[in-house]
């Protein structure tokens, strides 16, 4: 636990170390053209109207993050640069891993067990069914499907990524276009 002096500096006051990671999956996707290969499907009409909403959603909820990484394919990906907008993320700060294209929730967990501590909040655009996976080994409660363009931000009680154990997160809010 560290110390930090309150406003006043006369005394010192305890504090808890917080981390945050937002989650967002990918906004509705166009099949189209069935003949175009699944890492390079676009977002379709609904997808291109609910992206902006999740963002408008986060932005409500005061989320910004430090860093954001997203999967690379096309739906992640737009969807993310969407999102980043609206929040006032810089779309060029996001960082594509080839790592979270479909990753399953172990793949995520080491993702952010790798994370930088100098990063108190992290979002992550990634894909189904490893997102959903992925929130329920982190917190207690169970959610049955993160559904497109779904967003949520768990928070975590700990100083380094490298802590984050199964059920050790708390769900702080959880957003999605039909909601």
């Amino acid at each position: 636990m560290r110390l930090r002096r309150s406003k006043d500096r006369r005394s010192l006051i305890k504090f808890k170390p917080v981390k945050r990671l937002c989650l967002l999956r990918h906004a509705k996707s166009s099949w189209d053209n069935p003949d175009l290969d699944d890492f390079d499907r676009p977002l379709n009409q609904r997808g291109e109207k609910d992206a902006p909403e999740m963002g408008k959603r986060l932005k409500e909820h005061g989320f910004i993050p430090d860093v954001f990484y997203s999967s690379p394919a096309l739906r992640a990906f737009t969807t993310a640069k969407i999102v980043s907008e609206i929040i006032g993320f810089p779309t060029s700060a996001i960082k594509s891993d080839q790592k979270l294209y479909h990753a399953h929730e172990n793949t995520l967990l080491a993702f952010l067990k790798n994370s930088s501590d100098e990063c108190d909040s992290i979002m992550i655009a990634g894909h189904n069914p490893g997102l959903t996976d992925f929130v329920n080994i982190l917190q207690g409660e169970t959610i049955d499907n993160i559904p497109t363009a779904g967003v949520l931000v768990i928070e975590f009680k700990i100083v380094s990524w490298r802590e984050v154990k199964e059920k050790t997160g708390r769900l702080m809010f959880f957003e999605y276009p039909k909601k």
